[in-house]
């Protein structure tokens, strides 16, 4: 009977041979968390640093389902997702279902409100910071949102990491609208799930380990990032 121990050796083995395989699962991973997070971004963190930085009729209500939408659960979202790109569907016509292309819209939605909530955390604490400087200034609305997202441009570094964390580890929404189809649509979550139900526990236990770091990569770079801006902010 085979040890845990023989097991982790293998996948380590696995790694280290640059299996084509496993190669496959992480690029592709990355293809779609990475642009998953970059649209998120785009559209997160100006929205984030519009409500931090200003003042509106109804603020405090969108901050409140902005962290509502950070608890999303990823199953109703590939459920939603799924439902707008099926044949039947409003989106239907675009022929994204159970393409990587789909399964960059789902974690662009499960992440893009996490990426807004912590942004307004960011900018709302640099606004009040601010707030006098900019009106004995008369720095207008646009301007005010295009400094406070320069000066915390140190402190907004962690929130996309943030995003990207949540996002690569994301197994639910995934399967849903990408079907894991062996190399088109296979991440490195669900091909742990298929893999460890069909006894493949090696190249299972090397994605996990690769998942792992990369896990370990993007916290250690929020510390250091968030670190770093504590220091600039008292330089």
């Amino acid at each position: 009977m085979e040890t845990f121990a023989d097991i982790l050796l293998r996948a380590f083995a696995l790694i280290a041979q640059g299996d084509p395989v496993l190669r496959g699962v992480v690029g592709l991973s990355l293809y779609v968390t990475l642009s998953a997070t970059a649209i998120a971004c785009a559209i997160g963190l100006p929205l984030g640093a519009v409500v931090g930085g200003t003042q509106f009729a109804g603020r405090g209500g969108v901050i409140i389902f902005l962290n509502a939408l950070m608890g999303l659960p990823p199953v109703v979202v590939g459920l939603v997702v799924y439902l707008l790109l099926s044949a039947s569907g409003p989106l239907g016509v675009l022929g994204l279902l159970y393409t990587p292309a789909a399964m960059i819209i789902a974690q662009t939605i499960l992440i893009t409100p996490i990426v807004a909530a912590l942004t307004v955390q960011v900018t709302s604490d640099m606004h009040r910071e601010y707030r006098e400087q900019f009106r004995s200034m008369g720095v207008g609305r646009l301007a005010r949102i295009g400094a406070l997202m320069w000066d915390a441009r140190l402190a907004l570094v962690p929130v996309a990491l943030a995003g990207f964390g949540r996002a690569v580890a994301e197994v639910g929404a995934v399967m849903i609208v990408g079907g894991n189809i062996n190399h088109v649509t296979r991440v490195m979550t669900t091909s742990i799930a298929l893999e460890t139900s069909k006894g493949n526990l090696e190249l299972a236990l090397a994605l996990g380990i690769v998942l792992l770091l990369i896990a370990l990569l993007v916290n250690a770079a929020v510390m250091t990032l968030r670190s770093a801006s504590v220091r600039a902010a008292y330089a």
